[in-house]
C-alpha cells in the first residue's frame, strides 16, 4: 500500500483520494465509477475533473462497486486504469515510418468485450499492424484483462484512443489511407489490391459497422458464410482480414 493508502485490484483504483490522485497524474483513465447519490462533496469534484478529461463516467450499485474492488474501503468511488499510457495517431503513423513501410491501422468500431480487444491486439502486432485506434466511449479500453489476452501485444503495438471515430478516419484518409470496412455484403476479401496504406475498421460484436462509420469506408471486405450461423466472432474476422493484407504487403503466393 502507498503513502496515499492506494489500493488496486487488477486495473481498478478504490478510494477518494487515489482516483483523485490518478486523475490529477494524467494516468491514463478508462472510466470511473460512482456510487449512486454520492454525487456530493469531493465525489462531485471528482466527477468534475474526470468530465473535463473527457473520461466516461458511470453511477453504479454501491454493491458492484464492493465486488470491483474486492472489498477494498472505496468510498463509493472507483476509478478503472489502463495498464499502459494510450498512444496518439501521430504514434501510429511513426512507427510505420520508423519501418519504412506503408501504414497498416486497425480501427475497432466499439469492440465491447475485453478478451476480443486483447486478441486483435496480440495478432495485430503479429500481422506487422502498426497501431490501433478505438473510441473512448461504449468500447473496452487497456484493462488488466485486455492486456492478458494480449499477451502483452500491448507493449508493441500503439493502441490510440480518440474522441470521434468518424473524425479519425477522416485524418487517417488525409495521411494517405484507403479505409476498408469489414461487413456482411461487400467485396470478396482476397479479390482487392491491400498492400498500400491502408486502414481496417473491424465493427462491433452486435451491430457490426455504425452507419456513419460504414459510410466513411473507401471499400467494405466480406468473408464467405458457408454455415448456419451468418457472423464471425470479431476478432476471428479481424485476424483473418489482418492476415490477407500481411499475404499481400509481404507477396505471399498462393502456389
Amino acid at each position: 500500500m502507498s503513502n496515499h493508502d492506494e489500493k488496486k485490484y487488477n486495473d481498478i483504483i478504490a478510494g477518494r483520494n487515489p482516483v483523485t490522485e490518478a486523475l490529477r497524474s494524467g494516468r491514463a483513465i478508462d472510466c470511473l465509477y460512482i456510487a449512486r447519490g454520492e454525487l456530493s462533496g469531493s465525489a462531485k469534484v471528482i466527477t468534475a475533473l474526470a468530465k473535463e478529461k473527457g473520461i466516461t463516467i458511470k453511477e453504479v450499485d454501491r454493491k458492484k462497486l464492493d465486488f470491483m474492488t474486492g472489498g477494498a474501503v472505496h468510498q463509493g468511488v472507483a476509478a478503472s486504469a489502463a495498464v499502459i499510457d494510450y498512444s496518439s495517431v501521430d504514434d501510429i503513423f511513426a512507427l510505420a515510418e520508423e519501418r519504412g513501410e506503408k501504414p497498416f491501422v486497425i480501427v475497432l468500431d466499439e469492440i465491447e468485450d475485453p478478451h476480443n480487444l486483447g486478441a486483435i491486439i496480440r495478432t495485430a502486432e503479429c500481422a506487422g499492424a502498426h497501431g490501433i485506434i478505438i473510441p473512448k466511449r461504449r468500447a473496452a479500453g487497456l484493462s488488466g484483462i485486455v492486456g492478458k489476452a494480449s499477451a502483452g501485444a500491448y507493449e508493441y503495438v500503439p493502441v490510440a484512443r480518440v474522441t470521434n471515430l468518424a473524425s479519425a478516419i477522416d485524418e487517417l484518409k488525409e495521411r494517405g489511407c484507403w479505409v476498408y470496412g469489414a461487413d456482411m455484403n461487400g467485396q470478396p476479401y482476397c479479390e482487392g489490391d491491400l498492400t498500400g496504406a491502408a486502414a481496417l475498421v473491424i465493427g462491433s460484436e452486435g451491430k457490426g459497422l455504425g452507419r456513419l462509420i460504414r459510410e466513411k469506408c473507401d471499400a467494405v471486405l466480406s468473408l464467405p458464410m458457408l454455415g448456419k450461423i451468418n457472423s464471425l466472432n470479431a476478432s476471428v474476422a479481424a485476424g483473418v482480414l489482418m492476415y490477407e493484407f500481411t499475404r499481400q504487403r509481404l507477396n505471399i503466393k498462393a502456389k
